[in-house]
């Protein structure tokens, strides 16, 4: 069994999710027979080894100290060995290849995807244009970046108006669990969904509001996808509170969908992980449109949430996979992938 060094929290707006998350995974990988070190990062970007009873878990403790190419784990005077990183961090500096980066300079194995794939698909506008190159469907929008929006607000407006139809919704590009996104009916909401985007990222995407159906697919290598999962939302969209703190809206797994249906989503998200990269694991999802029928791409997640509510892991659990049996597969397919990229040749 491995020693997984269990990273969680984080500088971005999703740490408390972070922090729930990585209370399941930990005691997955303890029941799979793993050792597991738990480090939380606080929103300064401190290391901390916590106290694993109190949950869920915070990011404070002892100092804990990486460093850098060598990859070493220090608590004071003391090393502290591991075999592969679990980061179970969501969002920017996280989520986005920045730790990843770490990682591979260090010549660390950790689970999940890559620089390239963690960056693209982090990067919504990046990640809609590869995914449309690639021949899969997904939402008008319009790109707004902060200087553009400074210099020429009304003409951005304008193209929005022109290119897209209310409602739409704004989004800042790099961001999960819906955090900064805001719902526009009028111009005036729009105008104000603006200045919430870039309160978090310098790039906001307006996208065209689909009436439909929200279906996920957890995909790992292979790519080998889950059966589909969906989000029902009680009323309006699914916002943060909406995931993690109304239990009016659920997550259900297997959705409710035809055998074609069920077939044709798998396939869309199998061709997604390939388009943008991806490797370890990703969810993706989509929206059903109610008015054609199609299946449209909305965003990829690297590093999904892994609470006891999450879709990432229930949608697995629905495909025949316990949740130990899912935390050891992506340990064992981390070190797997790492001792394949040791075999590459350097010149």
């Amino acid at each position: 069994m491995a020693r997984v060094l269990l990273l969680f929290g984080g500088r971005s707006a999703e740490h408390e999710v972070s922090c729930s998350s990585a209370v399941a995974v930990h005691d997955a990988l303890d029941s799979a027979g793993h050792r597991v070190v738990a480090v939380g990062i606080d929103r300064t970007g401190e290391w901390f080894l916590p106290d694993t009873s109190i949950r869920p878990f915070r990011a404070e403790g002892r100092p804990v100290r990486f460093s850098v190419p060598a990859g070493d784990l220090r608590v004071g005077g003391d090393a502290i060995g591991f075999d592969v990183v679990f980061p179970v961090l969501h969002g920017p500096r996280g989520e986005d290849g920045s730790v990843q980066g770490i990682f591979e300079i260090s010549d660390v194995a950790y689970v999940g995807c890559g620089v390239l794939g963690s960056a693209l698909a982090m990067d919504k506008d990046l990640a809609k244009r590869v995914v449309s190159d690639a021949g899969v469907a997904t939402s008008p929008w319009v790109l707004i970046a902060r200087d553009a929006w400074n210099t020429g607000a009304e003409e951005l407006i304008e193209q929005v108006q022109r290119d897209l139809s209310f409602p739409v919704f704004v989004k800042p590009v790099a961001q999960g669990s819906s955090v900064g996104i805001t719902r526009a009916d009028t111009v005036a909401e729009l105008h104000a969904g603006v200045a919430i985007g870039f309160r978090y990222d310098d790039k906001v995407l307006v996208e065209q509001g689909i009436d439909g159906r929200e279906i996920e697919v957890a995909v790992l290598d292979g790519p080998k996808s889950s059966s589909p999962g969906e989000v029902v939302v009680a009323d309006g969209w699914y916002t943060y509170d909406a995931k993690y703190a109304d239990e009016s809206s659920r997550f259900e797994a297997p959705a409710d969908l035809s055998p074609a249906q069920s077939e044709r989503v798998r396939r869309l998200a199998d061709a997604t992980f390939t388009a943008l990269a991806l490797n370890g694991l990703a969810r993706i999802d989509f929206f059903l449109d109610s008015a054609t029928g199609d299946f449209v791409f909305n965003e990829a997640n690297t590093m999904p949430g892994f609470t006891s509510i999450s879709g990432f892991p229930k949608m697995w659990v629905a495909s025949g996979m316990t949740y130990p049996q899912l935390c050891d597969h992506l340990v064992r397919a981390a070190i797997d992938h790492h001792e394949a990229r040791a075999k590459l040749a350097i010149r």
